[in-house]
């Protein structure tokens, strides 16, 4: 960012953040909040464009949001236009912690994130209201952002250009809070809680009002296009009154028709006696598939797995009804990329708000991934359609049919490890799920691509049964340090299969 912080934005913010910051008292957050025991708050997204910075032959290379006084959020997120356009650069945050003057360091998003999302040919993969994003980055409750973006150079031998993407938004998601009685604590699976990972604010001097003159995030009604009809965006109530940043609350579109979730405290939906059925050109109907007649072959316990309706999903946002593919063969496991900064206690506002971000800000129909694993083992049910059902999910571009997707929540390309009950959780989701469909997760199998960087589509690709992400598509994901224990998750859901 490197050579760009000596330039256009690095004075700029050095000077804006040695001033001090008056919070506007209708977006100032408060802190944590501590609702009444019925109490339920619901979760928001806020949204505010990023501001050309510096332009090189009238195409935009660094862009930013000056520090701005903002409503309570925990995970922030950076979106674009095109979901086919990958940001070939740097994306920074500096956030705020709720009800203080001390703001973080600089911290990265993960950019290379192209290959999580629904398959091309799919429905979902086809819908206006997609966008390309970066990974999101869970930074605990804050009141206060500052974001700055720089495209990377020419690469030798490539006819790349450093250009940034149309449309660049910083997504600001809040989870909201879930009341219900008896929320899933760490202990499903009796291991003790890790330490938080999370460190002091950071100390630097407290951020300065826009008092520079900029107005970047800053968007009054009748600024700018008008959001198109399918990424509607609302403007909060009182928002004209605040004298805050005038960002956007974002909602998703209501959908014409509702089907029933699964029932409170349950992971399927009612079974069905046929299997889903396919029209050409059309996704496959929502309709749950039998087991196959083998899936009483070296199967494995059901693990303890907190449902959606545990860990607070607002099943309003997603759409309407469920989509299947014809089976499970392989599991892909993914890290979430979203940082280690969580505890176990908070896994469930973090899934809350991947999924918000899923749905809201990349525009797809539920969150991406089949299942989720924290960093003390609890596994959670992610997309709807049921727990033991090959669910359509959104989280290895290319491979999403026939397969199913696990994330452990956490950032695992630098130095951090998974712990010991993760991977055992990893370990007895994937015999138990992968046992459903007669597939023993030491052995590989073959996948039909439907397009990737990796393998064009119509490739019929050799994959192991128990995969890493990087094994269908060129990414860093799961991390270096997940996707090296991938070997000891194969062994440990053999044994439980009884292998």
């Amino acid at each position: 960012m490197r050579g760009y912080l000596a330039s256009s934005i690095g004075a700029t913010c050095a000077a804006v953040l040695t001033l001090p910051l008056a919070i506007p008292a209708a977006v100032a957050g408060t802190g944590v909040r501590h609702p009444s025991a019925s109490a339920a708050v619901p979760g928001s997204t806020q949204s505010f464009p990023l501001v050309p910075f510096t332009r090189t032959a009238g195409a935009v290379v660094e862009a930013g949001l000056t520090p701005q006084a903002v409503r309570s959020f925990s995970l922030v997120g950076v979106v674009w236009d095109d979901p086919g356009t990958e940001l070939h650069g740097h994306v920074e945050v500096r956030t705020r912690a709720s009800g203080t003057h001390q703001w973080s360091e600089w911290q990265e998003l993960e950019t290379h994130h192209h290959g999580h999302g629904p398959d091309p040919g799919t429905a979902e993969g086809r819908s206006s209201r997609a966008r390309g994003a970066t990974a999101p980055l869970w930074v605990g409750d804050s009141d206060g952002v500052a974001v700055r973006v720089s495209a990377e150079g020419d690469d030798t031998g490539t006819t790349r250009s450093p250009v940034l993407p149309n449309g660049l938004r910083v997504e600001l998601v809040d989870p909201g809070v879930d009341s219900k009685p008896g929320a899933p604590g760490p202990t499903a699976h009796a291991a003790a809680p890790e330490p938080s990972d999370r460190s002091a604010p950071g100390t630097a001097a407290a951020a300065g009002s826009n008092a520079l003159g900029r107005d970047a995030g800053r968007m009054s009604p009748g600024d700018g296009a008008a959001p198109s009809p399918s990424h509607e965006a609302l403007e909060p109530q009182g928002a004209k009154d605040s004298g805050g940043p005038q960002g956007t609350v974002k909602e998703p579109p209501d959908t014409a028709e509702e089907t029933a979730a699964p029932a409170q405290g349950t992971a399927n939906p009612a079974d069905t006696t046929g299997p889903a059925k396919e029209t050409p050109g059309k996704e496959p109907e929502a309709v749950p598939q039998q087991l196959p007649e083998h899936s009483g072959t070296h199967t494995a316990p059901r693990p303890k797995i907190v449902t959606r309706s545990g860990w607070g999903a607002d099943e309003t946002l997603r759409e309407a009804g469920f989509v299947y593919t014809d089976s499970v063969k392989v599991a892909f496991v993914h890290h979430t990329a979203s940082g280690n900064n969580y505890t176990c206690a908070e896994a469930p506002s973090v899934i809350r708000s991947i999924y918000r971000y899923h749905v809201v800000s990349n525009g797809w129909r539920d969150i991406g991934y089949n299942f989720l694993v924290d960093k003390c083992g609890t596994i959670y049910e992610g997309r709807a359609g049921g727990i033991d059902k090959p669910v359509l999910g959104a989280h290895t571009l290319g491979f999403n049919s026939d397969s199913t997707g696990i994330a452990v929540i956490g950032t695992y390309s630098g130095n951090t490890k998974p712990s010991a009950q993760t991977l055992d959780g990893v370990g007895a989701l994937s015999a138990w799920k992968l046992g459903l469909y007669g597939m023993d997760p030491r052995a590989t199998t073959y996948l039909v691509s439907g397009g990737g960087n990796l393998y064009p589509k119509g490739v019929k690709a050799q994959l192991n049964v128990l995969s890493g992400h990087r094994d269908g598509y060129a990414t860093d994901c799961p991390g270096a340090q997940l996707y090296g224990k991938l070997s000891t998750i194969r062994s440990t859901a053999a044994r439980l299969q009884g292998r």
